[in-house]
Order: structure tokens, then C-alpha cells, then sequence
């Protein structure tokens, strides 16, 4: 789940061990093994591009990313990737990627239509001859948010030993602007005051998205419900989405 907590490096280092590796990341590193140049966009802590370069891909592989404090978790583990700071607002490329990526449904990030037109075109900047966009959404029909409760307590141990517990609630949901507004708080044995932060995901059914890819140049030539490749049905809990240039 993207949130913006993890700017601060103290959470950042948390990130991995409240995502581990999954379903989601197998299917993300096996086109990434089948790609020469690969741009991760929202990378975090890039651990689907260090895996790769771990298993010993040559290629060019870069983690874009605008937290610093998840950069620096990237960059300790694997400075032998290009990990850039900043978004596709600010950093553009031309034709240089034969495979772009958005992973950890970090495109709902995109709140605004201006901040996905502005990202999209950047995408379809950076895509090489025949390159290939993947990215995934949850799917709005399946109404994910409803399951973040309170009562779902993660826990996790920092890098000190201090156990730390995790929660997201639910404050504001609109349907009709897909937008789904909640906070995540993060609570330490032994920290004077649990840190919150307030996130706003959205959520664009298929139709949406392929409606603001067209009008950024790209066309969707494969769509899945699922990790296991299945096929987008109205209650599939994912979107995930196979696009080139048009």
C-alpha cells in the first residue's frame, strides 16, 4: 500500500518487512528478466530491481522514486542500480526503457487526472520501440478499503529491536471520485506518541483506465484479475495492465 509516511527514514527501513515478497513481485521480476532497461517508477526501497540484479541482470535498471528516505534504503543495498529521486513531473526520458513499471498499486497514488496525464506521458516518453508498460490497480468493484480496519494489526520489529504495530483506518470514502481517504498509524514500544499518517488512494475502474491511456498515446494489449494471469472479471481484486505505444 503506497503512503507517504515512509519519508521518514526510521518507517522507510519498516517498508520491507510490512510487504514481504509475493505473488505481485514474482510476476513483476520475471518481465523485468526479460527486458534489456527497465525503469521503475515508485520504486521504494527497489527491491524488485535489487532482486534482478542480485539473480544478475545486466541490463539498465533504474528505481524512480520521490522519497528520499526509501531511496537511501535502496542505494545501502544495491548501489550498482541507478536509483533517481524525483517523479515524471520533474525527470523525463526519451525512448530509453524497453520495459516501465508502477508496482505496489502505486499508480492510485495518482489522485488527480493531471498527475496521471502527467505521468502517462512521461511513461510513454521513456518507452522504447515495441516497450512495454505493467502496472496494477486494485479493482474498485472488489471494494478492498473496506478491509482496512483497525482491527488488522500488523506487527513488525525495527532495526533497533523495538516492536512496532501497524493499522490503517478509513475516513473517507467517494464512490463516485473513486478517491478513498484513511490513515495509517504506527505505534512503538516505548515512542512517546503513535506517528500517523493520512494517505488518498484512487480508484479507476477499467474502463477509466484505458480511457486516460489512449489519451496519453498507449494502448492496453493485455489485462489480468489476478496474479496468476486470470482474466479481469467485475470482482477480480486486481486490474493489471499490459500496455504499449499506440
Amino acid at each position: 500500500m503506497v503512503d507517504h509516511s515512509f519519508a521518514d527514514l526510521s518507517l522507510a527501513a519498516l517498508y520491507d518487512g510490512l510487504n514481504p515478497w509475493g505473488p505481485s513481485d514474482d510476476f513483476y521480476l520475471g518481465l523485468v528478466r526479460d527486458a534489456r532497461s527497465v525503469l521503475d517508477i515508485g520504486c521504494g526501497t527497489g527491491r524488485l530491481l535489487r532482486q534482478a540484479r542480485s539473480e544478475g541482470h545486466g541490463g539498465r535498471l533504474m528505481g524512480l522514486d520521490p522519497a528520499a528516505a526509501m531511496l537511501v534504503q535502496a542505494r545501502r543495498a544495491r548501489p550498482d542500480v541507478e536509483w533517481v529521486l524525483g517523479d515524471t513531473r520533474v525527470r523525463r526520458w526519451q525512448a530509453d526503457f524497453d520495459l516501465v513499471v508502477m508496482t505496489g498499486h502505486a499508480f492510485q497514488a495518482l489522485v488527480r487526472d493531471q498527475d496521471i496525464r502527467h505521468c502517462l506521458g512521461g511513461v510513454r516518453a521513456a518507452l522504447a520501440d515495441g516497450g512495454r508498460f505493467v502496472f496494477e490497480t486494485r479493482n474498485p468493484a472488489a471494494r478492498g478499503w473496506e478491509r482496512w480496519t483497525p482491527e488488522r494489526v500488523h506487527d513488525i520489529t525495527a532495526d533497533d529491536g523495538t516492536p512496532v504495530r501497524v493499522w490503517h483506518e478509513v475516513q473517507d470514502d467517494d464512490p463516485e471520485r473513486g478517491l478513498v481517504r484513511f490513515t495509517e498509524t504506527f505505534a512503538g514500544d516505548g515512542w512517546p506518541a503513535p506517528r500517523v499518517s493520512r494517505t488518498t488512494l484512487r480508484f479507476l475502474d477499467a474502463e477509466a483506465l484505458e480511457g486516460f491511456l489512449t489519451e496519453a498515446g498507449l494502448v492496453v494489449v493485455e489485462q489480468y484479475g489476478d496474479w496468476g494471469r486470470e482474466p479481469l472479471t467485475p470482482t477480480a481484486p486486481e486490474i493489471i495492465t499490459v500496455a504499449r505505444r499506440a
